[in-house]
């Protein structure tokens, strides 16, 4: 008897029949940057997505309920006069995050999921991740600005906070400073699992966070290590993280299948602006397949254990059916 794999692959609807990994739109976690003001700013290096305001964000969450995309990770652009030292724009209950949330909740209620991220990278005036003494971004002084950012977002009614900032400690602190303040609803999806790197340049112009000096090798982590990230993730379950993600995700396969074995909890990856940007820039020259490529893409990351996937081109993919 000659075993031949090529049986269950003679057709579309056979080839369908036993695919054993999909992607569908409750999957997708689509990425929105909003701003003060009434204009709208397209990101030369981001193409397809724009800096919003507040009601053209509201206008474009619309639209993508009607595809099916309920999720949304939002990340706040503050105007430039705002940038200080403290962050302190991070934690007002009026800045551009708690605004958009609050509408977006009056708007459509409990329909739409909506995260925000949690980082002092646009409001610091060093673009750093946290504050800073000298050259030392300093970690528990950061923790206390974080945990003020995440109530006053909890405040506005946000569904999950997303602490992308890698200090150490800051989910206990979080938790702790939101469940104070009677937001023990609110979840947490953690970043964590984040390398430092050259993956992040086009979100660098798209939030206006580039460091003003150094880099961020310092508390992001080193793409080097596996086991060190594994641990940080499972403190951060330890800490009352509800889910964590792996970010980025094509480069850290391998990272999201490990975590997958040790936890049963909900697992997201961040498909991030340069494998969102690189797709778009070889696709303008001719050279690669788009819908295929990023077709690929999310499979490989659903493939490897993740539950979400955080990318930009959900709205896309949704749209033109290439998932």
């Amino acid at each position: 008897m000659l075993i031949r794999s090529r049986r269950l692959r003679t057709t579309t609807a056979m080839r369908d029949l036993v695919a054993e990994t999909t992607v569908q739109a409750r999957n997708l976690i689509q990425g929105h940057f909003v701003q003060p003001g009434k204009d709208s700013t397209e990101i030369s290096s981001l193409p397809g997505i724009s800096r919003n305001s507040v009601e053209a964000t509201v206008r474009q969450v619309e639209s993508d309920l009607k595809l099916g995309l309920r999720s949304h990770l939002f990340f706040g652009v503050p105007d430039p006069s705002d940038k200080a030292p403290d962050a302190h724009a991070a934690h007002d209950h009026e800045g551009i995050v708690p605004v958009t949330v609050r509408r977006l909740k009056k708007e459509f209620g409990s329909d739409v999921i909506v995260m925000t991220d949690v980082c002092l990278c646009a409001y610091t005036d060093t673009g750093h991740c946290g504050v800073n003494e000298g050259p030392v971004i300093v970690n528990d002084r950061s923790v206390e600005i974080l945990a003020r950012m995440a109530v006053a977002h909890a405040e506005a009614g946000a569904d999950m906070v997303a602490p992308s900032d890698m200090m150490d400690g800051r989910i206990r602190a979080m938790r702790e400073a939101m469940d104070a303040q009677g937001f023990t609803q609110t979840g947490i999806l953690s970043y964590a699992i984040k390398h430092a790197g050259a993956y992040y340049g086009p979100f660098r112009e798209a939030a206006d966070s580039s460091p003003k000096f150094g880099d961020r090798r310092s508390y992001q982590m080193d793409p080097r290590n596996a086991r060190e990230g594994l641990r940080d993730a499972l403190l951060d379950l330890e800490e009352g993280a509800d889910a964590l993600m792996v970010k980025p995700a094509m480069p850290n396969l391998d990272l999201i299948w490990r975590l997958r074995e040790k936890t049963l909890c909900p697992i997201a990856a961040y498909h991030v602006s340069s494998e969102f940007s690189s797709v778009k820039a070889g696709a303008r020259m001719g050279w690669l397949d788009e819908a295929n490529l990023f077709r690929e893409h999310l499979l490989a990351i659903r493939r490897a254990g993740a539950d979400w996937i955080v990318t930009y081109v959900a709205r896309e993919a949704l749209e033109k059916k290439w998932i």
